[in-house]
């Protein structure tokens, strides 16, 4: 077998042929695959940066409502408190309007 080998094997050189072009091969590989995963590297980042920004405006959009909400109750209170005949007149005038 080391005989085989050796009568392969280049002049001048102690690897065999094989040996070295399978080694070629690996490397070719490898460097033409880098771009396509350096893309899906990108596209991962990209992915994951728009679904943390989407949860964020949806998370904010909630609390904008609720801050809306509160402040409508708080006016409507503020408008019961002040008294019947107030409300009245207010109630006839958006009825005017409408």
């Amino acid at each position: 077998m080391a005989a085989t080998a050796a009568a392969t094997a280049a002049p001048g050189s102690a690897v065999n042929s094989q040996v070295t072009d399978s080694v070629t091969a690996v490397n070719t590989s490898v460097v033409g695959g880098t771009p396509a995963m350096a893309l899906g590297n990108l596209m991962m980042s990209t992915s994951q940066a728009l679904g943390t920004s989407a949860h964020n405006a949806t998370g904010a959009n909630q609390q904008a409502s609720i801050t809306m909400h509160a402040a409508t109750v708080q006016g409507i209170n503020s408008l019961m408190a002040i008294g019947g005949s107030v409300i009245g007149r207010g109630a006839e005038g958006i009825l005017e309007k409408g």
